[in-house]
Protein backbone atom coordinates (compact mmCIF):
# COMPACT_ATOMS: atom_id res chain seq x y z
CA UNK A 1 0.00 0.00 0.00
CA UNK A 2 1.29 3.53 -0.76
CA UNK A 3 2.44 5.68 2.14
CA UNK A 4 0.47 8.79 3.15
CA UNK A 5 2.50 11.58 4.74
CA UNK A 6 1.79 15.13 5.84
CA UNK A 7 4.60 16.70 3.79
CA UNK A 8 3.19 15.44 0.49
CA UNK A 9 -0.37 16.49 1.41
CA UNK A 10 0.84 20.02 2.26
CA UNK A 11 2.77 20.23 -1.00
CA UNK A 12 -0.32 19.01 -2.89
CA UNK A 13 -2.41 21.73 -1.31
CA UNK A 14 0.16 24.41 -2.12
CA UNK A 15 0.62 23.30 -5.74
CA UNK A 16 -3.11 23.07 -6.43
CA UNK A 17 -3.80 26.42 -4.81
CA UNK A 18 -1.01 28.18 -6.70
CA UNK A 19 -2.14 26.70 -10.03
CA UNK A 20 -5.69 27.92 -9.58
CA UNK A 21 -4.36 31.31 -8.54
CA UNK A 22 -3.02 31.52 -12.09
CA UNK A 23 -6.41 30.39 -13.43
CA UNK A 24 -7.91 33.42 -11.69
CA UNK A 25 -5.10 35.97 -12.17
CA UNK A 26 -4.93 35.41 -15.94
CA UNK A 27 -8.44 36.89 -16.21
CA UNK A 28 -7.08 40.27 -15.01
CA UNK A 29 -10.24 41.02 -13.04
CA UNK A 30 -9.52 40.26 -9.39
CA UNK A 31 -7.55 42.88 -7.43
CA UNK A 32 -3.84 42.34 -6.83
CA UNK A 33 -4.40 41.89 -3.09
CA UNK A 34 -6.02 38.51 -3.77
CA UNK A 35 -2.81 37.34 -5.36
CA UNK A 36 -0.81 38.57 -2.39
CA UNK A 37 -3.06 36.61 -0.03
CA UNK A 38 -2.79 33.35 -1.96
CA UNK A 39 0.94 33.54 -2.73
CA UNK A 40 1.65 34.15 0.94
CA UNK A 41 -0.68 31.37 2.11
CA UNK A 42 0.47 28.69 -0.28
CA UNK A 43 4.12 29.73 -0.10
CA UNK A 44 3.86 29.20 3.65
CA UNK A 45 2.24 25.77 3.14
CA UNK A 46 5.09 24.74 0.85
CA UNK A 47 7.61 25.89 3.48
CA UNK A 48 5.76 23.95 6.21
CA UNK A 49 5.84 20.93 3.90
CA UNK A 50 9.63 21.11 3.97
CA UNK A 51 9.69 21.21 7.78
CA UNK A 52 7.19 18.34 8.06
CA UNK A 53 9.14 16.30 5.54
CA UNK A 54 12.49 16.74 7.27
CA UNK A 55 10.98 15.98 10.68
CA UNK A 56 8.68 13.07 9.81
CA UNK A 57 9.29 11.49 6.40
CA UNK A 58 12.47 12.86 4.85
CA UNK A 59 12.67 12.82 1.06
CA UNK A 60 15.47 14.99 -0.29
CA UNK A 61 14.08 15.51 -3.84
CA UNK A 62 10.54 16.30 -2.68
CA UNK A 63 11.68 18.57 0.15
CA UNK A 64 14.11 20.45 -2.06
CA UNK A 65 11.43 21.06 -4.69
CA UNK A 66 8.95 22.09 -2.00
CA UNK A 67 11.47 24.68 -0.81
CA UNK A 68 11.90 25.95 -4.38
CA UNK A 69 8.11 26.14 -4.70
CA UNK A 70 7.96 28.39 -1.66
CA UNK A 71 10.77 30.57 -3.01
CA UNK A 72 9.08 30.87 -6.43
CA UNK A 73 5.76 31.84 -4.81
CA UNK A 74 7.46 34.54 -2.75
CA UNK A 75 9.35 35.78 -5.82
CA UNK A 76 6.05 36.16 -7.69
CA UNK A 77 4.67 37.97 -4.64
CA UNK A 78 7.62 40.39 -4.69
CA UNK A 79 7.14 41.06 -8.42
CA UNK A 80 3.46 41.77 -7.84
CA UNK A 81 4.22 44.19 -5.00
CA UNK A 82 6.74 46.07 -7.14
CA UNK A 83 4.11 46.54 -9.86
CA UNK A 84 1.20 47.16 -7.50
CA UNK A 85 0.46 50.67 -8.86
CA UNK A 86 -0.65 49.16 -12.18
CA UNK A 87 -3.52 47.26 -10.59
CA UNK A 88 -5.18 44.94 -13.11
CA UNK A 89 -6.66 45.75 -16.51
CA UNK A 90 -10.13 44.50 -15.68
CA UNK A 91 -10.31 46.59 -12.51
CA UNK A 92 -9.23 49.71 -14.42
CA UNK A 93 -11.86 49.06 -17.08
CA UNK A 94 -14.54 48.61 -14.41
CA UNK A 95 -13.59 51.93 -12.79
CA UNK A 96 -13.74 53.68 -16.15
CA UNK A 97 -17.19 52.22 -16.93
CA UNK A 98 -18.43 53.33 -13.52
CA UNK A 99 -17.05 56.84 -14.05
CA UNK A 100 -18.71 56.99 -17.47
CA UNK A 101 -22.08 56.04 -15.97
CA UNK A 102 -21.71 58.73 -13.32
CA UNK A 103 -20.87 61.34 -15.95
CA UNK A 104 -23.91 60.28 -17.97
CA UNK A 105 -26.18 60.56 -14.94
CA UNK A 106 -24.87 63.96 -13.89
CA UNK A 107 -24.95 65.31 -17.41
CA UNK A 108 -22.66 67.64 -19.26
CA UNK A 109 -24.38 70.79 -18.00
CA UNK A 110 -23.83 69.91 -14.37
CA UNK A 111 -20.22 69.15 -15.18
CA UNK A 112 -19.74 72.54 -16.81
CA UNK A 113 -21.43 74.32 -13.89
CA UNK A 114 -19.09 72.69 -11.40
CA UNK A 115 -15.99 73.04 -13.54
CA UNK A 116 -14.96 76.33 -11.95
CA UNK A 117 -15.10 75.02 -8.39
CA UNK A 118 -14.03 71.43 -8.91
CA UNK A 119 -11.23 72.17 -11.36
CA UNK A 120 -9.55 69.13 -12.71
CA UNK A 121 -10.38 66.98 -9.66
CA UNK A 122 -13.20 64.45 -9.36
CA UNK A 123 -14.73 62.75 -12.35
CA UNK A 124 -12.79 64.90 -14.81
CA UNK A 125 -9.50 63.30 -13.75
CA UNK A 126 -7.95 61.44 -16.66
CA UNK A 127 -8.57 57.70 -16.61
CA UNK A 128 -5.53 55.76 -15.57
CA UNK A 129 -3.95 58.56 -13.52
CA UNK A 130 -2.60 57.60 -10.08
CA UNK A 131 -5.19 59.87 -8.39
CA UNK A 132 -8.03 58.09 -10.18
CA UNK A 133 -6.98 54.60 -9.08
CA UNK A 134 -4.65 52.10 -10.82
CA UNK A 135 -2.04 53.68 -13.08
CA UNK A 136 -2.22 52.32 -16.64
CA UNK A 137 1.24 53.72 -17.42
CA UNK A 138 2.91 51.22 -15.04
CA UNK A 139 3.63 47.72 -16.45
CA UNK A 140 1.29 45.10 -14.97
CA UNK A 141 2.31 41.95 -13.14
CA UNK A 142 2.56 39.08 -15.63
CA UNK A 143 0.22 36.22 -14.62
CA UNK A 144 2.55 33.68 -16.25
CA UNK A 145 4.88 34.15 -13.26
CA UNK A 146 2.24 32.38 -11.16
CA UNK A 147 2.89 29.18 -13.12
CA UNK A 148 6.52 28.87 -12.04
CA UNK A 149 5.85 27.78 -8.44
CA UNK A 150 3.21 25.11 -9.21
CA UNK A 151 5.35 23.88 -12.10
CA UNK A 152 8.24 23.24 -9.72
CA UNK A 153 5.93 21.73 -7.13
CA UNK A 154 4.39 19.40 -9.73
CA UNK A 155 7.78 17.75 -10.26
CA UNK A 156 8.05 17.35 -6.50
CA UNK A 157 4.65 15.65 -6.38
CA UNK A 158 5.64 13.21 -9.11
CA UNK A 159 8.80 12.26 -7.19
CA UNK A 160 6.82 12.02 -3.95
CA UNK A 161 4.30 9.71 -5.60
CA UNK A 162 7.03 7.41 -6.90
CA UNK A 163 8.68 7.32 -3.47
CA UNK A 164 5.40 6.57 -1.65
CA UNK A 165 5.37 2.93 -2.75
CA UNK A 166 2.58 0.99 -4.39
CA UNK A 167 1.77 1.11 -8.13
CA UNK A 168 3.80 4.14 -9.26
CA UNK A 169 1.47 5.37 -12.00
CA UNK A 170 -1.63 5.05 -9.81
CA UNK A 171 -0.08 6.89 -6.87
CA UNK A 172 1.34 9.70 -9.02
CA UNK A 173 -2.00 10.27 -10.78
CA UNK A 174 -3.84 10.26 -7.45
CA UNK A 175 -1.38 12.79 -6.05
CA UNK A 176 -1.70 15.18 -8.99
CA UNK A 177 -5.49 14.92 -9.31
CA UNK A 178 -5.83 15.37 -5.55
CA UNK A 179 -3.74 18.54 -5.76
CA UNK A 180 -6.09 19.98 -8.39
CA UNK A 181 -9.19 18.93 -6.42
CA UNK A 182 -8.03 20.47 -3.13
CA UNK A 183 -6.63 23.57 -4.81
CA UNK A 184 -9.84 24.34 -6.71
CA UNK A 185 -12.11 24.13 -3.67
CA UNK A 186 -9.71 26.11 -1.45
CA UNK A 187 -9.24 28.93 -3.95
CA UNK A 188 -12.98 29.12 -4.61
CA UNK A 189 -13.67 29.61 -0.90
CA UNK A 190 -10.94 32.27 -0.56
CA UNK A 191 -12.15 34.09 -3.66
CA UNK A 192 -15.69 34.12 -2.29
CA UNK A 193 -14.39 36.03 0.73
CA UNK A 194 -12.51 38.43 -1.52
CA UNK A 195 -15.83 39.83 -2.77
CA UNK A 196 -16.12 41.58 0.60
CA UNK A 197 -13.18 43.80 -0.36
CA UNK A 198 -14.03 44.07 -4.07
CA UNK A 199 -17.86 44.10 -4.15
CA UNK A 200 -18.13 45.28 -7.76
CA UNK A 201 -16.27 42.22 -9.02
CA UNK A 202 -18.02 40.07 -11.60
CA UNK A 203 -19.06 36.59 -10.50
CA UNK A 204 -17.33 35.06 -13.52
CA UNK A 205 -14.00 34.32 -11.71
CA UNK A 206 -15.80 32.50 -8.90
CA UNK A 207 -18.01 30.59 -11.33
CA UNK A 208 -14.85 29.61 -13.20
CA UNK A 209 -13.32 28.03 -10.09
CA UNK A 210 -16.57 26.23 -9.22
CA UNK A 211 -16.63 24.89 -12.79
CA UNK A 212 -13.06 23.61 -12.38
CA UNK A 213 -14.05 21.93 -9.11
CA UNK A 214 -16.96 20.21 -10.85
CA UNK A 215 -14.59 18.99 -13.57
CA UNK A 216 -12.02 17.74 -11.04
CA UNK A 217 -14.62 15.80 -9.01
CA UNK A 218 -15.18 12.86 -11.43
CA UNK A 219 -11.42 12.55 -11.97
CA UNK A 220 -10.85 12.47 -8.21
CA UNK A 221 -13.49 9.80 -7.70
CA UNK A 222 -12.23 7.74 -10.65
CA UNK A 223 -8.61 7.62 -9.48
CA UNK A 224 -9.65 6.76 -5.92
CA UNK A 225 -11.88 3.93 -7.16
CA UNK A 226 -9.11 2.66 -9.46
CA UNK A 227 -8.06 -0.74 -8.02
CA UNK A 228 -6.54 -1.21 -5.60
CA UNK A 229 -8.83 1.55 -4.40
CA UNK A 230 -12.12 2.32 -2.75
CA UNK A 231 -13.91 -0.32 -4.82
CA UNK A 232 -11.92 -2.87 -2.84
CA UNK A 233 -12.85 -1.15 0.44
CA UNK A 234 -16.56 -1.01 -0.38
CA UNK A 235 -16.59 -4.64 -1.49
CA UNK A 236 -14.81 -5.72 1.70
CA UNK A 237 -11.64 -6.94 -0.01
CA UNK A 238 -9.65 -4.26 1.84
CA UNK A 239 -10.57 -3.71 5.50
CA UNK A 240 -10.92 -0.11 6.69
CA UNK A 241 -10.57 -1.09 10.35
CA UNK A 242 -14.07 0.16 11.18
CA UNK A 243 -16.24 -2.62 9.73
CA UNK A 244 -16.85 -0.67 6.55
CA UNK A 245 -17.93 2.58 8.23
CA UNK A 246 -15.02 4.62 6.84
CA UNK A 247 -15.76 3.40 3.33
CA UNK A 248 -19.33 4.66 3.50
CA UNK A 249 -18.13 7.87 5.14
CA UNK A 250 -15.97 8.39 2.05
CA UNK A 251 -19.03 7.86 -0.17
CA UNK A 252 -20.94 10.46 1.86
CA UNK A 253 -18.09 12.98 1.55
CA UNK A 254 -17.80 12.42 -2.20
CA UNK A 255 -21.53 12.78 -2.88
CA UNK A 256 -21.88 15.79 -0.57
CA UNK A 257 -19.01 17.59 -2.29
CA UNK A 258 -20.77 17.31 -5.65
CA UNK A 259 -24.09 18.43 -4.14
CA UNK A 260 -22.43 21.46 -2.54
CA UNK A 261 -20.77 22.32 -5.84
CA UNK A 262 -24.14 22.27 -7.60
CA UNK A 263 -25.74 24.30 -4.79
CA UNK A 264 -22.97 26.91 -5.09
CA UNK A 265 -23.60 27.32 -8.81
CA UNK A 266 -27.32 27.68 -8.14
CA UNK A 267 -26.70 30.30 -5.45
CA UNK A 268 -24.53 32.36 -7.79
CA UNK A 269 -27.41 32.62 -10.26
CA UNK A 270 -29.29 34.85 -7.81
CA UNK A 271 -28.89 38.57 -8.45
CA UNK A 272 -28.64 39.67 -4.80
CA UNK A 273 -25.15 40.32 -3.46
CA UNK A 274 -25.93 38.06 -0.49
CA UNK A 275 -25.87 35.15 -2.94
CA UNK A 276 -22.07 35.42 -3.12
CA UNK A 277 -21.82 35.13 0.66
CA UNK A 278 -24.20 32.15 0.61
CA UNK A 279 -22.02 30.51 -2.04
CA UNK A 280 -18.94 31.15 0.12
CA UNK A 281 -20.61 29.44 3.06
CA UNK A 282 -21.40 26.42 0.91
CA UNK A 283 -17.76 26.33 -0.22
CA UNK A 284 -16.68 26.28 3.44
CA UNK A 285 -18.58 23.02 3.80
CA UNK A 286 -17.25 21.78 0.47
CA UNK A 287 -13.67 22.16 1.74
CA UNK A 288 -14.45 19.81 4.63
CA UNK A 289 -16.10 17.21 2.42
CA UNK A 290 -13.46 17.54 -0.32
CA UNK A 291 -10.63 16.92 2.13
CA UNK A 292 -12.64 14.02 3.51
CA UNK A 293 -13.03 12.63 -0.01
CA UNK A 294 -9.29 12.76 -0.67
CA UNK A 295 -7.70 12.05 2.70
CA UNK A 296 -10.11 9.46 4.09
CA UNK A 297 -9.62 7.29 1.00
CA UNK A 298 -5.86 7.69 0.97
CA UNK A 299 -5.61 7.00 4.71
CA UNK A 300 -7.63 3.78 4.33
CA UNK A 301 -5.59 2.66 1.33
CA UNK A 302 -2.34 3.44 3.13
CA UNK A 303 -3.22 0.63 5.52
Amino acid sequence: MPRLDAATVLLQWAVGGLFFLWVTSRRREVGIGYGWLLRTTYGALAAISVLAGRALTPSAPRDALAALTAVAALAALAASVVRRKAGVAGERARRERRAARVRAMVGERAGEANAGSAGSAGSAAPAGSPRGGPDASVPEFRPALDLVAPGIGLVGLVLAGVAAGGPDLLVVVRTIVGAAFLGAVSDAMLLGHWYLTQPGLSRAPLLDLVRWLALAWPLEIAVLLWPPGMVSVLSGTVEDGWNGVLGWMWVACAVTTLVLCAATRAALKERAYAAVMAATGLLYLAILTAFGTDLVARAILAG
